[in-house]
């Protein structure tokens, strides 16, 4: 097999990164930007969505809770189910199976129709975010990795900034369906895209037989990655827990008008980009302490939300800094994870992703219940008190271990016992 896994019979060029690997992973970034927008637009036509359905507004928003479980359980399984298929092909497939979740949720006439529709785009959702970052990182020479997988996972941050406000624009121009069938489409391209752009991506090489030991051994018992996948389950329910119900915060406690509100949540996603390409530059070489500096400033964001909510002066400045901290969380906690696990990437990227994606329909279903059950102001101390949680996990439990640099065009990996195990695991780990 080490024939058919090298990063030579792949086509990737190891020395330096050429414009056409670059198209590639646009193309990637593409991809993840298209599969997000497509799970979050019907935020932005809740109402006519609902109305057009003739189902509540709570019916039609619980259709994101099922795209994420779905995505969870899927992000999880595919990289352990696609065994030698071509990676390309894999995410091609993935890319057609999403527009065809989005042609159904566009001719759907009830709440069942669009139940089978959201759990079709989970199922895609799931395969090209799960494989996204372990695919990015065989695109580029060693030295781009860190900045590949940021492109990578800046689709998703791009989703929140361009595309749910693009679907709105178009599902108030032409409807909500027209906005969903415009997805459908751009999936469709992106499918051909992949295969145009990418090369063959064969499976990863397994690690030479020095480390088959480590290899088998089960991810969750390496400390590093139940450590880092703990932290995230706590930090990323304290986000969205707290910042699914952001507008009636600040409706609430900072009397702000919907236009204003609208500026700070652009506010918010443009800090958001920053964060993700900073944070992915910093984790390339130190993930734990990019890590624990995010936990800190998700934070600090909510407790300032939470006593100075009244002040818009200081809620424009803790939006900001929340945008800019989780921003880069998904990006460096991926890197935590990949460092944690360098020979098992796919499998330890597409359990990051599962937990993800739970943790954030975990989140939402929190915030509501503590909202229904008390108000608003308890739910910013609970999402506070679990953020504060993430960060001491993280701050008295190990981290990734740190790899030497072995030139200065390499990135993070680990030492090679010999030069084919160089051949076999460059462009697969970071």
């Amino acid at each position: 097999m080490a024939s058919d896994t090298s990063v030579k019979d792949t086509g990737i060029d190891t020395a330096r990164t050429t414009p056409w690997q670059w198209v590639a992973v646009a193309v990637l970034s593409l991809s993840t930007f298209v599969v997000v927008t497509s799970e979050m637009l019907p935020v932005g036509v809740l109402t006519p969505m609902a109305d057009g359905l003739r189902i509540s507004p709570g019916s039609a928003g619980f259709s994101l809770s099922i795209t994420g479980l779905v995505t969870a359980v899927t992000a999880s399984l595919v990289p352990r189910m696609v065994g030698p298929l071509d990676r390309r092909l894999v995410l091609a497939v993935a890319m057609v199976v999403l527009a065809a979740g989005n042609a159904l949720t566009t001719a759907a006439n009830g709440f069942g129709l669009l139940v089978v529709s959201r759990i079709v785009i989970g199922v895609g959702m799931g395969a090209v975010w799960g494989l996204a970052s372990a695919v990015a990182t065989r695109l580029v020479a060693p030295r781009n990795v860190a900045l590949a997988v940021s492109l990578a996972i800046g689709g998703v941050a791009a989703a929140s900034v361009v595309g749910v406000p693009l679907g709105t624009f178009v599902g108030n121009a032409f409807g909500w369906r027209a906005a969903f069938a415009s997805l459908s489409a751009a999936a469709v391209l992106l499918a051909a895209g992949l295969l145009l752009a990418l090369p063959r991506l064969p499976r990863p090489a397994s690690p030479v037989d020095a480390d088959t030991h480590t290899r088998r051994e089960p991810l969750l018992r390496t400390a590093s990655v139940t450590v880092g996948l703990v932290l995230i389950v706590f930090l990323v329910t304290a986000h969205f827990a707290a910042y699914t119900y952001v507008r009636p915060v600040l409706e609430e406690r900072t009397g702000m008008a919907p236009g204003a509100i609208a500026l700070l949540l652009l506010v918010y996603g443009a800090f958001g980009l920053v964060g993700n390409f900073a944070a992915g530059a910093l984790a390339a070489r130190r993930a734990r302490a990019t890590v624990l500096s995010l936990a800190v400033g998700i934070s600090a964001a909510i407790v300032l939300l939470a006593f100075f909510g009244a002040n818009t002066g200081v809620v424009g400045v803790s939006i900001a800094l929340w945008g800019l901290a989780y921003g880069g969380l998904s990006v460096a906690g991926q890197l935590w994870m990949t460092q944690s696990a360098p020979h098992r990437i796919e499998h330890i990227t597409g359990l990051y992703v599962g937990v993800f994606t739970a943790a954030i329909a975990l989140g939402a279903f929190l915030g509501g219940t503590i909202v229904e059950a008390a108000s608003i102001t308890p739910l910013l101390w609970s999402a506070a008190a679990l953020a504060v949680v993430a960060l001491a996990v993280g701050v008295f439990g190990p981290g990734p271990t740190r790899r030497p640099r072995r030139t200065a065009d390499s990135s993070t990996l680990p030492e090679p016992h010999d030069r084919a195990a160089t051949e076999q695991t460059v462009g697969t780990c970071t």
